[in-house]
């Protein structure tokens, strides 16, 4: 694992529990929503409601596939803990600083690796959060 103590392991642990109870519960709600809107786009014969519906449960289901894209990030963190493997880069191996950990405790690169994977995966990056 990076040189990390365990007062700051212990904080980034409480920061990825914090954000995956966010992401549970953004989830929970957007899926009763959508559960809303296919209700009315079912009930309502107008086009323009029927419309409105959908577009808004498809909006639903890209939030809800963002905060589960996260929230596989966070459970992946709490591996990498698990394993000793939590702030070292998976590409290079060098420590990730703990102050980038802190603004992204999900990261599994350094910001230059990361730099780097964004310009060559630059369409699969679409939504990821590391």
């Amino acid at each position: 694992m990076a040189e990390l103590n365990s007062e700051q392991i212990d904080e980034l642990k409480k920061n990825l529990q914090e954000r995956e109870q966010v992401l549970r519960d953004d989830i929970r709600r957007e899926m009763n929503l959508q559960d809303s809107y296919a209700d009315v786009a079912a009930e309502v014969p107008d086009p323009g409601d029927a419309s409105f519906a959908d577009l808004s449960v498809d909006l639903g289901n890209a939030a809800v596939t963002r905060d589960l894209t996260e929230l596989r990030a966070v459970q992946n963190a709490y591996a990498r803990m698990d394993n000793g493997t939590y702030g070292e880069c998976v590409n290079c191996g060098i420590e990730i600083p703990y102050e980038r950990l802190k603004v992204q405790p999900t990261a599994e690169r350094c910001a230059p690796c990361q730099m780097q994977r964004e310009k060559t995966h630059i369409d699969t990056m679409k939504g990821s959060t590391m």
